[in-house]
């Protein structure tokens, strides 16, 4: 395995420098703080991909805010996946709350649909979502994220919380695989 993620990271096209990904992340907090100022957000982190991202942003903000994560993931280590596995719920109660869901890729959408689903049957007032990377599709996702701190054409991509199979969530910049998955 150790080979294999060494060549994926070897031969991978870096698509935005770790200068550049932080300077998205001063954007959105500016948007986010400017947003979010007189609501008293609960953030939930998205495990494990938003870890890196909101770790990042989170000192950025400058409201009152209450941290919390979800895991609910599709992928377990691969490059692809099906079914929802909830593997993580908030230990905060949601109810009355805005909800600001961090997390590192806005791709299918259909975990963050789900999350957001989630969220409001708990009874949050309100669900926006922060995400590091927008991914381009040719065909609309179910779901738009509130804030974007940067957008990528349709490829394999790792760093800055984004793995590959489990691996390269600590790249700095975001990097896209040469290879087809």
């Amino acid at each position: 395995m150790l080979k294999e993620i060494q060549h994926v990271q070897a031969t991978a096209d870096r698509l935005y420098s770790e200068a550049e990904v932080e300077a998205a992340l001063d954007k959105m907090a500016e948007t986010i703080n400017r947003s979010l100022a007189d609501r008293n957000p609960l953030l939930l982190c998205v495990m494990n991909g938003g870890i890196v991202m909101s770790g990042k942003l989170i000192p950025r903000l400058t409201m009152p805010l209450e941290i919390d994560a979800i895991n609910a993931s599709r992928y377990r280590n691969q490059t692809s996946g099906s079914c929802l596995e909830w593997k993580l719920k908030p230990g905060t109660p949601l109810a009355g709350r805005t909800v600001l869901i961090l997390d590192d890729i806005l791709d299918e959408g259909i975990t963050l649909k789900a999350i957001v689903a989630y969220c409001l049957e708990q009874g949050a007032t309100e669900v926006l979502s922060a995400v590091l990377i927008d991914k381009k599709l040719d065909h609309k996702k179910p779901i738009t994220a509130d804030f974007v701190g940067l957008e990528t054409e349709n490829r394999y991509l790792f760093g800055y919380g984004m793995d590959y199979k489990g691996y390269l969530r600590n790249a700095a910049g975001i990097y896209a695989c040469k290879e087809t998955i």
